[in-house]
C-alpha cells in the first residue's frame, strides 16, 4: 500500500517504502505452528468424558480459550505490528511511523541530517538486512532503524538523497516569471 500522498508536501515524492525485514515476522509463525500442534495434541488426547460430558466441554473450551489467546498475543499482535511500521523516505526527508493503537512518529529533514550508517551481522548480510543509524541535528539526535531491508543500499540512496537537497538548498533553480 502507498504512503499517503496527502502527508507529502507538493514538492515532495516517495522514494522508499518500508517495513521491517520479512524476518520480523519468523517468530510468528513459529508460534503459530507451535501453539496449533499443541492444541492439536490437547485436543487429540483430551478425555471421552464417559459419563462427565460437562467436564469434556469444559476441558474443551480451556483448550480453546488458552489456545486463541496465545495466537492473537504471539502471532496475530507481531504481524499487526509489523504492518503498522512504516519508513518512508522522501526526496525532502525520513518519515518514521510507528504503533498500533499508540501511534509515534518523527520526521527528519535530509538537511538536518549528519550522518546516517548501517550495521549487519552475519545474518543480516544472508539475509539482506540490517539496522540503520540516522543521526540528526536537534534534541532527539540518532535514530536506530532495527531490521531494515537492504540496510547498505537503504543508507547509499539517503547519502544520494541527501547530496541532492543540499545542492538543491545552494543552488535553487531560477523560477520562470
Amino acid at each position: 500500500m502507498p504512503y499517503p500522498e496527502k502527508l507529502l508536501n507538493d514538492d515532495e515524492e516517495v522514494v522508499e517504502h518500508l517495513h521491517p525485514h520479512w524476518l520480523t515476522l519468523v517468530p510468528s509463525v513459529l508460534a503459530f505452528l507451535v501453539i496449533c500442534a499443541l492444541g492439536g495434541v490437547g485436543l487429540a488426547f483430551l478425555p471421552d468424558g464417559g459419563d462427565n460430558q460437562t467436564a469434556r466441554q469444559a476441558l474443551l473450551l480451556a483448550i480453546l480459550a488458552v489456545g486463541l489467546v496465545l495466537l492473537v498475543w504471539l502471532a496475530l499482535a507481531p504481524v499487526i505490528r509489523w504492518r503498522c511500521t512504516h519508513y518512508v523516505i522522501t526526496t525532502r526527508r525520513v518519515l518514521i511511523r510507528r504503533g498500533v493503537f499508540n501511534h509515534s512518529g518523527r520526521d527528519i529533514t535530509l538537511g538536518r541530517i549528519s550522518d546516517v550508517a548501517y550495521e549487519q551481522t552475519l545474518w543480516d548480510r544472508l539475509f539482506r538486512s540490517g539496522t540503520l543509524h540516522i543521526e540528526s541535528a536537534g534534541e532527539n539526535g540518532q535514530e536506530t532503524l532495527v531490521n531494515i531491508p537492504r540496510a547498505n543500499d537503504v543508507q547509499q540512496t539517503l547519502n544520494r538523497l541527501i547530496e541532492a537537497d543540499t545542492s538543491r538548498r545552494e543552488y535553487p533553480r531560477p523560477t520562470a516569471g
